[in-house]
């Protein structure tokens, strides 16, 4: 039910010293709305039992949902937030052509809900858990919020993308809202301009709905408090399964064996780097797995559009439950570890 994959590096390091949750330095989360709903199971598994009592800092890194899922996984109770995320976020109803602002205040909603009282401070005083959310800063055109400006303003990053990734850097900045001690390390040879921020009590709640802030679908964030003033939008158009070099092993729970750098790279052939991948274990679910699913997929955001509320939300609960089963075969792998299981990532990078 499980694909478990890793770099050379990774590899070489995990059979000298086996498989432990101390090996790894950083934790990925990518964009991709409801797709993660496949992770559920492995996401309660890994921050109730597998970095349980972790000492060393680990740097959790998502855009998009992924950030949300960050923002959980840094609070006191990292089970009790993902499950509040999961429940809210699945139980949403939007009215019939819902407008951006609608779908923005339901996703504003869904965050008070999901932090909760303390969350908040929660995530920025945690010195082990720490949280990154990746969020997209627009020039031009996609910093508005006229439909047809903001349409063609990413039609020309779509064009400028195809022709080579580092092109959009024009249009877009990655901002990385993080723990105010982060000392996450990465390296992009896009050379996308990249602005680290300290998380603060005032721009934390924006950061992370910024970095879900959907283009076309939900209204940007514009003047988050803290930093400087412009429109935010979803970390995903930069960072959709991330392709940069991070510093030590990274674990990276994703719900696909396809990885694509930015937003618009999905429809195009190009691969991820591999030198990024070298020191990093992928665990996805396994073709097997999404075919047992209810019509044979990952959840994802047109089921909103082509299902009714309650056919979608008996067909998300199904896959939570099918979730599990995912657990089970990583916690199979962990407990014999059954190092050759683990196949060469090389096979889904360039």
């Amino acid at each position: 039910m499980l694909d478990i994959y890793a770099g050379d590096t990774a590899l070489k390091t995990i059979k000298e010293q086996g498989f432990s949750a101390d090996l790894f330095n950083n934790f990925l989360g990518a964009s991709g709305g409801p797709k993660w709903f496949v992770l559920f199971g492995l996401d309660k598994y890994f921050f109730g039992e597998f970095f349980k009592g972790r000492q060393q800092p680990l740097n959790l890194v998502g855009s998009s949902a992924g950030a949300f899922r960050m923002a959980c996984f840094a609070q006191q109770d990292p089970v009790a937030a993902i499950e509040r995320l999961a429940k809210n976020y699945s139980e949403t109803v939007y009215s019939n052509n819902a407008k951006p602002a609608e779908i923005t205040g339901k996703a504003r909603e869904l965050l008070d809900i999901m932090f909760g009282e303390s969350g908040a401070s929660e995530i920025m005083n945690n010195q082990t858990f720490k949280a990154h959310f990746i969020v997209a800063k627009c020039h031009g055109l996609v910093a508005s919020e006229n439909k047809l400006l903001l349409g063609l303003g990413l039609l020309m990053s779509l064009l400028r993308n195809g022709a080579k990734r580092s092109l959009i850097k024009s249009q877009y900045q990655r901002i990385i809202f993080q723990h105010q001690a982060s000392q996450l390390t990465l390296h992009d040879p896009d050379n996308i301009s990249t602005k680290r921020l300290a998380f603060t009590d005032d721009n934390i709640k924006d950061a992370l709905l910024a970095s879900g802030a959907i283009p076309m679908v939900m209204e940007g964030i514009k003047d988050i408090s803290d930093c400087d003033a412009g429109m935010y939008r979803d970390g995903g158009i930069i960072d959709y399964h991330f392709d940069l070099q991070l510093e030590g092993l990274t674990l990276y729970p994703h719900f696909s064996s396809t990885l694509k750098a930015g937003w618009f790279d999905k429809n195009l052939s190009r691969k991820v780097r591999a030198a990024h991948y070298d020191k990093t274990v992928l665990v996805c679910p396994s073709k097997a797995f999404i075919d047992s699913l209810p019509f044979g997929k990952i959840p994802d955001r047109n089921d909103f559009v082509k299902l009714v509320p309650a056919e979608r939300l008996q067909y998300w609960q199904q896959v939570f439950l099918a979730s599990e089963q995912l657990t089970t075969s990583f916690k199979a792998f962990y407990q014999t570890q059954n190092i050759s299981q683990i196949k060469n990532i090389s096979e889904l990078v360039a």
